[in-house]
C-alpha cells in the first residue's frame, strides 16, 4: 500500500529546507501522496509573530504546485484551538481508514517528540519519516533513533540531508534571505510586504 506522508509545520515562512523535504518525499517511490498541513495555532511556538493565515496558506499552495504528489490539507483550520498532531492524525484516520500514514519530521524535532501531546499514542498510530540536517551529529542522531525504535517507534531515516535554515533569521532580515527561500515564495512575500516592513 502506498504511504501518505504528513508534512506539517508553521511554514512562517516556507523556506528551502521545507522545499528540499518535499523534493525528497516526492521522489520516494514508497510514497503515493504527501499532505501539506500548515498549523493554525502551533502548540509549541508563540503565534504572535505569525503572518496571516491567508499568506501562509498561499505559500503552501505555491510550493504544492511544484510537486506532483503534494496536496494542501487545511484540516487544522477546520477546528478551534491549538493544532495538536494527535488530534489531526485521529481525524485523518477516521476520514481515511484504509490509508497508511507516515509523519514527517526533522531530526531536531525527534529530540522533543516525548514532549508532544499524547506522543506514546502517536507512536502506535503511524510510522515516522525523519530527515537529518546538514549539521546533524551522526552518532547522537543514531543513538536517538535507536532509543525511539526500542520504544516501538517505526522510523524511516531519509538519506537526503536538509539545509540548516533559521525562519527567525529570515523574518528578521528578509531582503538578505532570498537565497533561503524558493524564488516564487520570495517574490510573493515581497509583493505582500510580509517580513519586509
Amino acid at each position: 500500500m502506498p504511504i501518505t506522508a504528513l508534512f506539517g509545520g508553521t511554514f512562517n515562512p516556507f523556506h528551502i529546507g521545507h522545499y528540499e523535504i518535499l523534493k525528497a518525499l516526492n521522489a520516494d517511490e514508497e510514497i503515493g501522496k504527501i499532505l501539506l498541513l500548515p498549523d493554525k495555532i502551533p502548540p509549541h511556538k508563540s503565534s504572535s509573530n505569525l503572518i496571516s493565515d491567508e499568506n501562509r496558506i498561499e505559500m503552501c499552495k505555491i510550493a504544492a504546485n511544484d510537486f506532483e504528489k503534494v496536496e494542501l490539507c487545511l484540516i487544522e483550520f477546520e477546528r478551534e484551538g491549538k493544532s495538536y498532531t494527535f488530534d489531526t492524525v485521529c481525524e485523518l484516520i477516521k476520514k481515511y481508514p484504509d490509508t497508511k500514514f507516515s509523519f514527517v519530521m526533522g531530526g531536531d524535532m525527534l529530540v522533543y517528540f516525548p514532549n508532544w501531546y499524547k506522543s506514546e499514542e502517536l507512536m502506535k498510530m503511524m510510522d515516522f519519516i525523519v530527515f537529518k540536517r546538514l549539521d546533524t551529529d551522526e552518532l547522537e542522531f543514531s543513538k536517538s533513533v535507536e532509543a525511539f525504535r526500542k520504544k516501538g517507534m517505526n522510523i524511516k531515516v531519509m538519506e537526503e540531508k536538509i539545509p540548516l535554515v533559521s525562519s527567525t533569521e529570515i523574518r528578521n532580515d528578509f531582503f538578505n534571505s532570498n537565497e533561503l527561500l524558493p524564488k516564487k515564495i520570495f517574490e510573493f512575500l515581497k509583493e505582500r510586504e510580509e517580513y519586509a516592513r
